[in-house]
C-alpha cells in the first residue's frame, strides 16, 4: 500500500552555497535537458531503472516515473558565492563545458546571480573572497541566511527548497569539539560569535530553522555533529552528507568490494590525484587536504575491515595524495596502485589510470541528491538520510552505526527505500521461491 507522500507539486528550488564549477555545470546542464539540446546521463533518478516485484514480473519503471519526483521544468537554481559572477560568467571561466552549450544557454545562466556568501578566510585560506556578507557575527550570518532564503522562495514563486553544499573544503576540524556536541551548546557558542563554527554549518543552521533540508557535498564538519542532527529532528527536516562521490573514490567503492567479495587479500592501495580547478587550489593547503583525507581513506577502512579479516586486510598500507596542477583545470586524473595477493599468497597488481572531468561527474550527483532529499521531506522522513549514501564518500549515520561503503549495497538500499515510501515489497535477492514453484509445479 502507498504511504502518504507529499506529491511534488509547485515549484522547486535548489540552493548551492558555492557557484563554481560544480554548481555552474548542474545549473547549464539541466538548462540544456530541458530545451532538448542534451541528455541527464549519469543521473539515476532520471535514467535509472527500478525493479518492482519478482523477476519474471517485467516491472522495470524509471525511477522518475515511480517516485513523484520534482520535473526538471520546475526547478529553479540559485546560490551564493564569493565571487559576484552570474553562472554564465562563472561556467565560462570554469572551462567545464564547451562554450557553445553555456551559449545556448546564456540567458538562462545570465539570469542566475549569487547572493553575498558567509565567508571566513580562517577555512579556507587559498581564497579570498569579494562579494560576502557585511554582517559580523555567527548569529547575525545565520539570520542574513534565513532572509535569503525566504527571499529567494518569494521572489521566486517556490512551493519547497533544498539546499545541497557544492562550496569549497573547509579546514579540518574535530568532531569531538565541545561546541558541537549538542544544540544548547551550539546556540551558545553561535551568541558568543564562536570563530570555531564554519561557515557550511552556518548555512545549515540557517536552513533547518527554515525547513529545508541539506546536504552537505564536501566533507566539511556540517551536518555529521550531534546539535545539528539534535537541530533537524527538532524541525523534521531531513539532512545528508557527505563529500560527493565522483571519481578515485567511486572506483574504490566499485573495486574493492569485489576483491573483498572474492576473499582476495590487499597489501596495499596507492592513490594519487592532479586536479586544477578552484577545488584543487584549496585542497593545495595541508589543513584542507587533511578534511578531505579522512574522508577519501575512510572508504577502504570500511569496506576491507582489517578487524574482521586481519589475515586478508591486517598489513594494508593505504596513501592518498591530491596534487594541484593548474594546466589539467577540471579535468582531475587519478592513478591507483593496487597490491593484491592470492592463493598460496602469489602476488599480483592492478593499477587504473582514470581520466575524468570532476564536474560531469557530480554534476548529476548534485541533481539526484536535490530531487530525493525533497522526496524525502514530503515522505516525512526527518533526519539522517544514509539511503542517500550511494552518492557521498563519507555516510552520514546514526550514532555508532558503521557507515557502508559497498556501492552495490548502497544502491539495494536506495532502491529498497523507495519501494519502501511507495508501498512496494521490498527485494532481497534471495530467490527460493522462484525454485520451489518449480519443485511444486511437478510434484
Amino acid at each position: 500500500m502507498e504511504k502518504n507522500v507529499k506529491g511534488a507539486n509547485g515549484k522547486l528550488g535548489i540552493l548551492m552555497p558555492g557557484l563554481g564549477a560544480v554548481a555552474t555545470t548542474v545549473i547549464a546542464g539541466v538548462a540544456n535537458i530541458n530545451k532538448g539540446y542534451s541528455r541527464p546521463i549519469g543521473s539515476v533518478s532520471q535514467l535509472g531503472h527500478i525493479r518492482l516485484g519478482k523477476r519474471t514480473d517485467n516491472r522495470n519503471p524509471l525511477i522518475k516515473d515511480f517516485v513523484p519526483l520534482a520535473n526538471l521544468s520546475d526547478i529553479v537554481f540559485g546560490g551564493w558565492d564569493v565571487y559576484d559572477d552570474n553562472v554564465y560568467v562563472a561556467a565560462s571561466k570554469a572551462k567545464v563545458l564547451e562554450q557553445h552549450q553555456l551559449d545556448a544557454v546564456k540567458d538562462t545562466l545570465s539570469a542566475i546571480k549569487p547572493m553575498k556568501a558567509v565567508f571566513d578566510i580562517n577555512f579556507v585560506k587559498n581564497l579570498d573572497g569579494t562579494h560576502i556578507k557585511s554582517e559580523t557575527t555567527r548569529r547575525e550570518l545565520v539570520e542574513a541566511v534565513r532572509q535569503d532564503i525566504r527571499n529567494f522562495k518569494e521572489t521566486n514563486g517556490l512551493d519547497r527548497i533544498v539546499i545541497v553544499w557544492c562550496g569549497s573544503t573547509e579546514k579540518y576540524i574535530e568532531p569531538t569539539t565541545d561546541i558541537f556536541q549538542s544544540l544548547a551548546q551550539l546556540d551558545a557558542a553561535l551568541d558568543n560569535n564562536d570563530g570555531q563554527i564554519p561557515p557550511s554549518m552556518i548555512y545549515c543552521y540557517a536552513a533547518l530553522l527554515e525547513g529545508v533540508p541539506y546536504v552537505n557535498g564536501a566533507p566539511n564538519l556540517t551536518c555529521d555533529v550531534p546539535a545539528i542532527v539534535e537541530l533537524a529532528q527538532r524541525e523534521k527536516v531531513a539532512i545528508a552528507g557527505k563529500d560527493f562521490k565522483t571519481g578515485q573514490t567511486l572506483m574504490k567503492t566499485i573495486v574493492a568490494p569485489g576483491l573483498q567479495a572474492r576473499a582476495l587479500g590487499v597489501s596495499g592501495w596507492f592513490s594519487t590525484n592532479i586536479l586544477g580547478n578552484r577545488d584543487g587550489l584549496v585542497l593545495d593547503a595541508p589543513e584542507n587536504f587533511k578534511t578531505k583525507e579522512v574522508s577519501k581513506l575512510s572508504v577502504l577502512e570500511e569496506i576491507l575491515d582489517a578487524k574482521k579479516n586481519p589475515e586478508l586486510y591486517g598489513d594494508l598500507y593505504h596513501k592518498v595524495r591530491i596534487n594541484y596542477y593548474p594546466p589539467h583545470g577540471d579535468n582531475k586524473e587519478s592513478w591507483d596502485n593496487i597490491d593484491i595477493f592470492g592463493w598460496m599468497d602469489y602476488k599480483m597488481q592492478i593499477k587504473i589510470n582514470f581520466l575524468c572531468r570532476d564536474s560531469i561527474l557530480a554534476a548529476p550527483i548534485v541533481l539526484d541528491l536535490a530531487l530525493f532529499i525533497d522526496l524525502a521531506q514530503r515522505a516525512d522522513l526527518h533526519g539522517v538520510q544514509e539511503w542517500l549514501s550511494f552518492y557521498l564518500k563519507a555516510p552520514q549515520t546514526a550514532p555508532g552505526l558503521p557507515p557502508e561503503h559497498d556501492i552495490f549495497k548502497q544502491l539495494m538500499k536506495l532502491q529498497n527505500t523507495l519501494r519502501h515510501i511507495m508501498g512496494e515489497d521490498l527485494i532481497t535477492h534471495l530467490g527460493l521461491d522462484y525454485y520451489q514453484d518449480l519443485v511444486d509445479s511437478i510434484q
